[in-house]
C-alpha cells in the first residue's frame, strides 16, 4: 500500500520520564562513575596513531552523522558510535585506509544497541559507494567487539541531559527548547552543552540561593566552575566557527550561480541550428 505524502512517519512509542529516577542524585552519580570507565584517551593522536589525523576523524564524524540523519537513527547512535571509534583508536594503531570501515562498524554496533530496528549492513555498504562490502563489515564487527572487550553499554552525553535539565526547574516548554538546543551543542560534554544552550537562549534567572548557572551545574555534577565555564566557551567558539563556515559556503554557492547566469547571458544564441553537413570533421 502506497503512503500519502501528507502522512507522517510512524513514531517509536516511548515511556514517560520517571521523576523518581531523574531527581534521584544517586542515579546521576552512578552515571558519572560509569562515564569515567568508558571514556577514551584524548592523546591517542600523539601516542597511538601514526596515520590517522584529527581532520580525518572530523571528516568521518560528518559522514557518520549524515548517515544517521538519513536513516533517522536515535540521537544517541551518533554519540555512541563516536565513543566506540575513539576507544578503538585509543588502543589500536589503525591505517587510514581502514578508517571509514572502522567508522561504519562502530555505527552499526551503536545502532544495534540503541535502535529497535538496527541499520542494515547492505545499506551501509551502499552509503560507502560499495568501497566496503558487507562481509568486511561483519568481519570487522568481531574485531572491534574484541578490542572493546564487548563493553558496549557506554555512557554518552544524552544520558545526562534529562537529569541536568531537571535541576534547572524550567517550565515545560522552555525545558524542551533547552533540550533541543543542547542536543545540537553536544560536542565536548552535556554539562557544557546545557550551559551554552541556556546561556544562548537567555531564559535562566538566578536561583533562590543566588547561584549563577555555572555554579548550579557545577554543584549538580561535581565539576569545578572554571572547567565548566571553559567547556562552555569552547562549545560557543566551535558553534560560531561552524556558522561562519556555513555562511561562507552559502556565499560561494550563490556567487557561482550568479557567475553562471552572467555567462549564460553573454553567450550569443544562434537563431537557426547549425546544418550537420557544414560541420568539418
Amino acid at each position: 500500500m502506497e503512503l500519502l505524502c501528507a502522512e507522517e512517519p510512524v513514531r517509536v512509542p516511548r515511556a514517560d520520564p520517571d521523576p523518581h529516577l531523574l531527581r534521584d542524585r544517586r542515579v546521576l552519580q552512578n552515571l558519572l562513575v560509569q562515564e569515567d570507565r568508558c571514556s577514551p584517551r584524548t592523546t591517542y593522536f600523539q601516542c597511538v596513531q601514526q596515520e590517522i589525523k584529527p581532520s580525518m576523524r572530523r571528516t568521518l564524524a560528518v559522514w557518520i552523522l549524515e548517515v544517521c540523519e538519513e536513516e533517522k537513527c536515535e540521537k544517541e547512535v551518533f554519540s555512541l558510535a563516536m565513543n566506540y571509534l575513539d576507544r578503538y583508536l585509543s588502543s589500536v594503531p589503525t591505517r587510514k585506509c581502514h578508517l571509514q570501515l572502522l567508522g561504519a562498524v562502530c555505527m552499526l554496533l551503536a545502532s544495534k544497541m540503541k535502535e529497535t530496528s538496527p541499520l542494515i549492513v547492505k545499506n551501509i555498504s551502499i552509503y560507502t559507494d560499495y568501497t566496503i562490502w558487507p562481509h568486511e563489515l561483519r568481519d570487522w564487527e568481531v574485531i572491534v567487539l574484541g578490542k572493546l572487550k564487548w563493553d558496549l553499554a557506554a555512557v554518552v552525553p544524552h544520558d545526562f541531559l534529562e537529569h541536568i535539565i531537571q535541576y534547572l526547574l524550567l517550565p515545560t516548554h522552555e525545558s524542551e527548547l533547552v533540550k533541543k538546543h543542547a542536543e545540537s551543542f553536544i560536542i565536548l560534554c552535556t554539562v557544557g552543552s546545557v550551559g551554552a544552550a541556556v546561556q544562548g537562549l537567555g531564559i535562566f534567572t538566578n536561583s533562590k540561593s543566588g547561584e549563577t548557572l555555572a555554579e548550579l551545574l557545577a554543584g549538580v555534577t561535581g565539576t569545578e566552575v572554571e572547567l565548566l565555564i571553559a567547556c562552555q566557551e569552547k562549545i560557543e567558539v566551535a558553534l560560531a566557527e561552524n556558522l561562519r563556515r556555513v555562511s561562507q559556503s552559502q556565499q560561494q554557492v550563490l556567487a557561482s550561480k550568479a557567475a553562471g547566469c552572467h555567462l549564460d547571458h553573454k553567450l550569443p544564441l544562434t537563431k537557426t541550428p547549425t546544418d550537420v553537413t557544414k560541420v568539418m570533421l
